[in-house]
């Protein structure tokens, strides 16, 4: 399938991710969010909080990529580093900025606490951002050139990329069809490889399952153009008819 939509990676971050202490459920969000943008996630990489593997990935996937979503350390504590890492990935200074600080500082004022220096450490953004809103907490995310830096708290993170997305100019949203196919994924490779040709413009993917020892696959029909969806689910009920 011709890749004309923007192309956007995923970077998460954080060592409770990866030692299964916490479950990722940002991914999964922010794909389905992005799909019906018109943006074609082509790429996730989970990495711990350590500046070097933050700053040479941020590097890497700013380059190869129309955007890159970050998720994760950004709060008040000692390990998070991702605003740092940012700011030296992408070459820039960092220091607490005064309208972010006044976000802060507005909040904490509305629930009777104090913006101490750990909590302030979340008013600390890279030199030429622009700040992305955060309805919830009011610590901001921010983007720097193509890099969007959020948070790891899923709820949060939600709010700011509904914040965030409006703002990105996507492509054309993806058009996605089921069909369900009662037969072994060794049974319809063939006939599925020879479909795929005839139809370049969408994308063709098979999900295997059993169920009470039968086995079956969900074939996903994927693509920009609803026409082109719908001509090749038409093949594919007439290849594996219900």
């Amino acid at each position: 399938m011709p890749m004309t939509n923007p192309t956007a990676a995923m970077l998460v971050i954080g060592d409770e991710i990866l030692s299964g202490r916490t479950r990722d459920s940002n991914m999964h969000y922010l794909a389905q969010e992005l799909s019906r943008a018109g943006f074609n996630l082509t790429e996730v990489r989970m990495i711990p909080d350590r500046p070097d593997a933050i700053v040479a990935a941020v590097r890497k996937l700013s380059i190869s990529h129309d955007h890159l979503f970050t998720s994760g350390g950004i709060g008040p504590t000692h390990d998070d580093i991702t605003a740092d890492s940012v700011a030296r990935a992408m070459g820039v200074s960092i220091a607490v900025r005064a309208d972010a600080r006044a976000l802060l500082q507005a909040h904490y004022d509305r629930s009777g606490q104090e913006l101490n220096e750990a909590r302030l450490r979340m008013a600390r953004i890279p030199e030429g951002a622009v700040l992305i809103d955060n309805p919830v907490s009011a610590a901001p995310g921010f983007s720097l050139g193509n890099v969007h830096v959020m948070a790891g708290v899923p709820m949060v993170f939600q709010a700011m990329v509904a914040s965030l997305l409006p703002t990105l100019t996507g492509g054309t949203p993806l058009v996605s069809q089921t069909w369900r196919v009662m037969r072994g994924e060794g049974e319809i490779a063939g006939p599925l490889a020879r479909m795929a040709a005839d139809f370049p413009e969408v994308s063709i993917g098979s999900y295997p399952f059993q169920r009470d020892g039968v086995y079956g696959a969900n074939v996903v029909v994927r693509g920009a153009d609803p026409a082109q969806v719908g001509a090749a689910m038409i093949r594919l009920a007439g290849l594996f008819p219900a």
